[in-house]
């Protein structure tokens, strides 16, 4: 691993603490504005909170309940905007709300929800086909309660991690200096202000403290910590984290491929949605005050999840050794120990540090995947570097789309000399950069070679990853940059053989792929736990 350039003594105007969806939208949004800008994340970016969401794109219907159109019109923007900018990552996903006969609320207030959802958003988002899915899901559920189905348009980003890699990619080529395994010890404040941090910078072991004019506290359910390691006192906790769990399982037979939203039997919303090949249901809402880089989904947890999934879809019999594998996450919900965590407000906020004898410091509080764009625009617009708009986004049909992307996969394919799958699988997660990696693949065979039997992707995705994405290991690389771990198929010898690959491709040395190899299988067996 090569050595990194110091920072120690630099003067940044803007260190964005915490490498999720958040931080690195910060940190894009600021380098963009012209102001010098250092991120620093303790793991890999999208590492966190990112990495263990629900992966949708979506202007919460469920908002709507209490009263937070302003949320929702934000959220329906963003997710448009999202669509237009990255229609590669980004993708409409059609819902059907499976409202049971004994809801604790009345189908007249969901059906009036479900309209006034539908013309906030505008025009219809996916393809025809409303029936059939419905007709689908009306033969798995249960028979013996009655059902009223309706229709609504949202969105998916299947990889989030994805869509950080290239907002940080953005970051860099405006600017911005970006270390991951970088940890902040502390911040430091002189005379009423933050001015400094000191890293210690994880790969080498080395501390250095670096000034800035502002400091962003961007971690997400680290936030409290960063604090409390600062001498920073809060009157209270900014965060009240909640767990979210879920669990992954094979493609039923029969099942629909529109998403489901519905309730549990304590009237939580549950969603059943269509994921990378497989069905991911979530989520639990279970308070957590435990170290965030160690959360785990518990048994009780998955078990709730199953009978909600079997309660729902008893004609599909699935059972607890179906689930392939659970994860969770803590959500950064803002404090509120009185609420149930269902009612707490979705909605980010910026809690300004001068209110504790600290000024020129932000934490960031709450927060999703579909507002962090919008989040980052406050957010640099709070520190000075608010950027000059252009104007929105074209218009741009879903037609227009597809021929793009085929467009994208017709060039990769020749540039690359790679198989079509190959070049559309690189076009899928890579967009515009696809023709990079296939500039890359072009040189030599082994980048060429697919990184398992199992997927179309290939080696020039890796060495990508560590040339251009910041990628430092073996598990940045298959769980984050390139996902192919969270495939289906994915097994222990798909492991072995991609690292294998990836070797031969980057040139490691047996040592480094062994070490590699043994570093990536505890950090997936971590992440994605068997129940």
């Amino acid at each position: 691993m090569s050595l990194r350039s110091s920072l120690e003594n630099q003067h940044f105007h803007v260190i964005v603490i915490g490498g999720g969806i958040n931080g690195v939208a910060i940190a894009r949004e600021c380098a963009r504005a012209g102001r010098s800008t250092l991120l620093v994340e303790q793991h890999d970016f999208a590492a966190g909170t990112t990495s263990r969401s629900t992966r949708m794109i979506h202007g919460g219907l469920r908002y709507l309940e209490h009263g937070e159109i302003g949320q929702v019109r934000e959220s329906l923007r963003e997710r448009h905007w999202l669509l237009q900018r990255y229609p590669h990552l980004v993708k409409p996903l059609q819902f059907l709300l499976a409202l049971g006969q004994n809801s604790r609320r009345s189908a007249l207030t969901v059906r009036t929800g479900v309209w006034l959802y539908r013309r906030m958003g505008g025009t219809s988002l996916s393809a025809n086909g409303t029936s059939s899915e419905r007709m689908k899901l009306e033969r798995l559920l249960d028979k013996g309660r009655r059902f009223s189905l309706l229709s609504f348009d949202d969105a998916q980003c299947e990889f989030p991690e994805r869509l950080v890699a290239e907002w940080m990619v953005e970051a860099i080529a405006a600017g911005a200096v970006v270390r991951n395994y970088a940890q902040v010890l502390a911040v430091g404040v002189r005379q009423g202000r933050a001015a400094s941090v000191l890293v210690r910078d994880q790969l080498s072991g080395k501390e250095e403290r670096v000034d800035a004019t502002w400091i962003i506290n961007a971690t997400g359910p680290w936030a409290d910590s960063i604090c409390e390691n600062s001498s920073i006192r809060t009157r209270n906790p900014m965060v009240g984290g909640v767990r979210g769990s879920h669990i992954i399982l094979p493609r039923l037979t029969g099942v629909t491929t529109a998403a489901v939203y519905t309730e549990a039997t304590d009237g939580r919303p549950i969603f059943v949605i269509p994921w990378n090949e497989q069905i991911l249901v979530g989520t639990t809402e279970v308070p957590d005050r435990g170290d965030p880089g160690r959360v785990q989904p518990s048994q009780d947890e998955i078990g709730y999840l199953l009978s909600c999934l079997t309660q729902l879809l008893p004609q599909a019999r699935v059972s607890q050794q179906d689930v392939r594998y659970a994860f969770a996450g803590v959500r950064p919900l803002p404090f509120s120990p009185t609420k149930n965590p269902s009612g707490i407000t979705r909605r980010h906020y910026l809690h300004d540090h001068r209110s504790d004898g600290v000024a020129q410091m932000i934490s960031v509080i709450g927060g999703k995947l579909t507002t962090a764009g919008s989040l980052a625009r406050e957010c640099a617009a709070k520190v000075g570097a608010r950027q000059i708009m252009t104007g929105a986004p074209l218009a741009v049909t879903d037609q227009d789309v597809d021929l793009m992307l085929e467009s994208w996969v017709e060039q990769v394919a020749a540039v690359g000399g790679i198989k079509t799958d190959s070049a559309r699988a690189i076009v899928e997660w890579h967009g515009k950069g696809s023709l990079a990696i296939a500039r890359v693949a072009a040189g030599r065979a082994e980048l060429r070679a697919l990184l398992c039997t199992h997927t179309a992707h290939i080696v020039a995705e890796a060495a990508n990853a560590f040339s251009n994405e910041c990628a430092v290991t073996l598990a940045d690389v298959l769980l984050r940059r390139v996902p192919v771990a969270l495939g289906p198929c994915w097994s222990r010898e798909c492991s072995r053989e991609a690292a294998s690959r990836i070797a031969a491709g980057m040139g490691w040395s047996e040592d480094r792929e062994k070490k590699e190899l043994e570093a990536f299988e505890i950090e997936r067996n971590d992440f994605l736990r068997m129940p």
